[in-house]
């Protein structure tokens, strides 16, 4: 069930507040083309619970073609997360919180590997496109 199967990508699934997820797809598509196998879900105030765990649900199920499927979420401790958590017990999905640019790209060009190398490899690159840049450019000059 780990390992992805031959020429089958990891579905993406992206959960954030309001319109982040929406958008950084839209900036990852932008860069990349168009992803496919790829789902933004806004969590809205407006909307029920109930009703974002259902389109979370149908979401896993329709983008999983057998390796599984990556959940990114905005930050965690946060409703989005805490809403794609309730999949790890009844779907193949991994969460991976934080979601940026640099890990969209890479999930979004990596999807062939299985999906837990895949998962590490969106933490590192999340945490690799962060960068304080004054300080290291300040350090670059010395």
């Amino acid at each position: 069930m780990g390992e992805a199967q031959t020429g089958t990508e990891v579905g993406i699934i992206i959960v954030a507040h309001a319109d982040y997820g929406s958008a950084i797809l839209r900036m990852a598509e932008f860069i990349l083309g168009p992803i496919g196998d790829c789902s933004s879900i806004s969590v809205d105030v407006a909307l029920d619970v109930s009703e974002t765990v259902a389109r979370l649900t149908d979401a896993a199920e329709r983008l999983d073609k057998g390796a599984g499927v990556i959940v990114l979420t905005d930050m965690f401790g946060g409703t989005p997360t805490n809403l794609a958590l309730s999949l790890l017990a009844t779907h193949h999905v991994e969460v991976v919180t934080g979601v940026n640019l640099p890990m969209v790209l890479k999930v979004a060009s990596s999807r062939r590997k299985p999906l837990a190398e895949l998962a590490e490899l969106a933490g590192e690159a999340g945490k690799s496109g962060i960068v304080v840049a004054g300080s290291m450019l300040k350090n670059r000059a010395r």
